[in-house]
This record gives structure tokens, C-alpha cells and sequence, in this order.
């Protein structure tokens, strides 16, 4: 049996982290969702600048929402809301089939928005009405400045992907903000059930010290971060206060691995994931490592509730000089940073591509 079937029966969902067009036109993420477990998918600046720089797939529809007046921000936005919505209802029935629990796919609000909250709240309340659909999460960067937005948004009722998440203290920020929304919710005699999940990203740790740390420590803080958060999490999930909303009807919110490619060409391409199996739990990951997974035959340990030796592995790399708590503040700036960087990119290429579709068009009315 293949991994990706494997983890699926010990209760892990396993999304594909990408959408582009092709994918949804060539039937491939529908043969992911047959064959390799797919229960959902994530996207970001970054993935859809890719999608959109490297392919001609897109140029039709460029053409037909200049015609339209669209431009710049809002064209992008019109695009992405077409593929994601056509990727919901490819996950439509197993959103059905779970009560809601899986078959996500999420959108991310603008990435310039990621210290503003009242843009980030109206950004992610626009996107999900002109979505319409129940199996969209709007991401929303758990940043300090992001968390307000996040409370609005779950009072609100929109169902929320905190991204950019790197620390067991980030996690606990971000769902205290969550918890937040939902408590006034019930307060406000308003159905409690929002879903969610929180992003927590792992391999970008081990990148940030390689080669700073000695060999022995090498493609071990990320999994030991996670395995912290985990815990964390395992006990938040057990609480009295999250056992009174169980009992009002809400819904717990799931930790969600992110960014659990192998960077290391050394390491096993399944590194992050097999590492971090555990049940109730969501792994988002990019094709390859979906493929790579898919060739193995086992999958080992589920991740313990307790953290394992989490901590003993973080005490080394506090000898070894690594600040854990300044390093997840720089990678949750860095992590903002770069999706700002990629989504300026996805504007110079809508911009670049309308401008030469333009002159394309101009050139054929002439002729």
C-alpha cells in the first residue's frame, strides 16, 4: 500500500501545496485526489506566480478580464478565485463526507496587508463572498498585527488558514485569537462552528541554520519545533475551555504542517513527513514530496502527544548558540518578506502580460 493511502487511514490529511491551471485542465489533481489521498490543497503569491509567469495557460482568460476592465490586483484575484473554486468543488464531496473537516482549499489576502488587521478583515470578508463557496479558507498571516483580523474574521463566521506560523508561541497566539472569535460567537448567540487551521512552518528552520550548527544537529530543529507545537497543541485541543465549545457545537482547529519539501539534497525526500505523522493533523506538501511519498511502502511512528525529546534536541541547539525565540521573529519576518516579494513579482508579470497580450491584440485588429 502506498504511503499517501497510509497516512490518510491514521488520520492525517494529506493537501497538495500548488494549483495552477494545467493541473485542473490536464485532470491531474483529480488523479491525486483518486489515487494519492488528496483531500485539499493550499496556495500562495508565490505559487501562483510561478503558475502564472511560466505558462501561457492563463493568457486567454487575461485577455478576456482586460476586456472586462479588470487589472492588476483585482485580475490576479480574479483569477486565483476561478481556480480555487473549480479546485472546491473537485474536494466538494469529500467536504460533504467529513461534516466539514477536510476538503479545503485556501486563499491568501494580499501579503502587503500582513501588518494592517481593518484591511486584512475587509480583504478576507470580499474574497470569501465572491468565492461562495463553504470549503475555502482565506489565509491570513499570524502575525501580531494579524491577529485581531483573525478574531474578526472567526466572529465573522469565515473559515480561516493562519499561515506564516513558526513556534509554539506563535501557534498559541494565533489560537487564543481564534478562541477569541468563537467565544464571542457564543456569547453572541451565534453558531460556534468556524473552522480553521493554524500553518506551522517546519523546514525553513533547519535552512535557517545550516551550516551554523554541528553536524550532528543537522535537519533537526524544524521537526523538534514541530514536535514542541504538538504538544502544545495536543493539550490545547483537551482543555476545559475547548471542551465546553465541543460541547456548544464548535470545531477544534487543526495543526497544519507546512513547508515540508526536504530542502537537504542529503536528507530522504520524506523527511518532514514522516517525522511528523500524526493523527488529526493536516500536511500540506508540494508534488514532489507528494510523489516521493507516494513510492514508499511504510511510514514508521506516529508523532507522540507528549513531544517526544523535543526539548532535550532544543537544549542542544541552545549550546549551540541558536536563540529559538529571535529566530522564529525572523523567520515569521523573512516568511511576510518573501510573500510580499513574490506577490510584487505576480503584479509585474500580470502587468507585463496584459501590456504584450495588449499589443498583441492591437497588432491583430490592425492586420
Amino acid at each position: 500500500m502506498k504511503a499517501t493511502q497510509l497516512l490518510h487511514d491514521e488520520g492525517q490529511s494529506l493537501w497538495l501545496d500548488n494549483i495552477t491551471r494545467d493541473l485542473l485542465d490536464n485532470g491531474t489533481l483529480e488523479q491525486y485526489i483518486d489515487q494519492l489521498s488528496i483531500t485539499g490543497l493550499t496556495s500562495n503569491p508565490t505559487i501562483f506566480d510561478h503558475a502564472i509567469k511560466n505558462s501561457a495557460t492563463y493568457d486567454s482568460a487575461i485577455i478576456r478580464k482586460m476586456k472586462q476592465g479588470f487589472t492588476g490586483e483585482a485580475l490576479f484575484f480574479d483569477l486565483a478565485i476561478e481556480d480555487l473554486t473549480r479546485a472546491a468543488d473537485l474536494f466538494r464531496s469529500i467536504h460533504e463526507r467529513t461534516n466539514g473537516m477536510d476538503g479545503w482549499v485556501s486563499l491568501e489576502v494580499s501579503p502587503l496587508l500582513a501588518y494592517d488587521a481593518a484591511s486584512t478583515l475587509s480583504a478576507a470578508k470580499e474574497l470569501f463572498a465572491r468565492a461562495h463557496r463553504p470549503n475555502l479558507f482565506i489565509k491570513i498571516p499570524g502575525t501580531r498585527q494579524g491577529l485581531p483580523a483573525i478574531e474578526e474574521a472567526v466572529f465573522a463566521g469565515i473559515p480561516i488558514n493562519v499561515t506564516l506560523l513558526f513556534s509554539r508561541e506563535q501557534y498559541l497566539a494565533a489560537s487564543e485569537a481564534f478562541l477569541r472569535g468563537i467565544e464571542r460567537r457564543i456569547e453572541a448567540g451565534l453558531n460556534p462552528r468556524v473552522d480553521s487551521v493554524a500553518s506551522v512552518f517546519v523546514s525553513r528552520w533547519d535552512a535557517a541554520v545550516s551550516g551554523k550548527v554541528p553536524e550532528e544537529l543537522r535537519n533537526q530543529l524544524g521537526i523538534a519545533i514541530a514536535k514542541r507545537t504538538y504538544k502544545a497543541a495536543s493539550a490545547q485541543l483537551s482543555s476545559a475551555r475547548w471542551q465546553r465549545i465541543y460541547n456548544l457545537g464548535g470545531s477544534p482547529q487543526r495543526l497544519l504542517w507546512a513547508s515540508t519539501g526536504t530542502k537537504d539534497p542529503k536528507a530522504s525526500d520524506i523527511l518532514y513527513v514522516k517525522a511528523l505523522a500524526a493523527p488529526f493533523t493536516v500536511n500540506t506538501m508540494p508534488e514532489g514530496t507528494l510523489k516521493a511519498l507516494a513510492a514508499h511502502t511504510d511510514l514508521g511512528d506516529l508523532l507522540p502527544t507528549d513531544g517526544g525529546n523535543s526539548e532535550d534536541v532544543l537544549v542542544h541547539f541552545a549550546n549551540a548558540g541558536i536563540d529559538i525565540d529571535v529566530l522564529a521573529a525572523q523567520l515569521q519576518r523573512d516568511g511576510a518578506e518573501s510573500f510580499v516579494k513574490s506577490w510584487n513579482d505576480l503584479m509585474d508579470v500580470i502587468s507585463s502580460k496584459t501590456a504584450a497580450l495588449d499589443k498583441g491584440a492591437a497588432v491583430e485588429a490592425v492586420i
